[in-house]
């Protein structure tokens, strides 16, 4: 087997192994219908705070699990399952990456130079000219790939939502060298506590990612 086929076969494996771990299943929407961008902004617009839990599959196949936090506008979070678990949270306008083994300090870049930033605005408007270059239907799920049109090199996201209700499933974040990294979501809990001290970046830089 040639090695660009076994990549990609064990890709859909590890993909098909993630949504079966986090009870996705499309085939349950049995009269699901494709979303408009007005909805699905109405959707994104609403989502303030929430908890839940992701598998993430890396570009080189590799599958990595944790919790999910989202306090909008700005505030992201990840918490990796692991001995040497990383964390990755963005806040204060800067997106940050920690690796607890490293003592180099987190790799930090502006959040609005990266695709994620597109559904972390305060005002999300996915009929603005230019940001949605894909908008599609299989089915069971509505997708859209969306860009910043102020800075379309810098990637892009695809976006993966159910209806009844409407609902994030996915996303799958493509950079600027072309590499892509899917994340999948478990159910969404939007009345969890969030906190605001989990996004204080100058506090876990200060703690070496820790949360106090």
């Amino acid at each position: 087997m040639a090695a660009n086929t076994y990549v990609t076969l064990m890709k859909k494996r590890t993909f098909l192994a993630g949504l079966a771990a986090l009870g996705f299943a499309p085939a349950a929407q049995a009269q699901a219908k494709q979303l408009s961008l007005g909805e699905i902004s109405k959707y994104l617009n609403a989502l303030l705070s929430a908890k839940g839990e992701f598998t993430q599959i890396n570009p080189d196949g590799s599958l990595g699990k944790g919790t999910f936090y989202i306090k909008r506008p700005g505030r992201m979070r990840f918490e990796y399952e692991g001995r040497d678990s990383a964390l990755v949270v963005a806040g204060q306008g800067t997106l940050a990456i920690f690796d607890k083994k490293s003592n180099a300090g987190p790799q930090q870049y502006p959040l609005g130079r990266t695709p994620l930033n597109i559904i972390l605005r305060k005002t999300v408007n996915l009929g603005q000219s230019g940001m949605v270059t894909g908008h599609e239907f299989d089915g069971t799920a509505t997708s859209i790939t969306a860009q910043d049109p102020k800075h379309p090199n810098t990637g892009s996201v695809k976006l993966v939502f159910t209806d009844s209700p409407i609902e994030l499933r996915q996303w799958v974040v493509t950079d600027q060298s072309g590499s892509k990294t899917t994340v999948i979501l478990g159910k969404l809990d939007p009345k969890a506590r969030v906190p605001l001290r989990l996004f204080d970046l100058d506090a876990l830089i200060k703690n070496n990612g820790e949360t106090r």
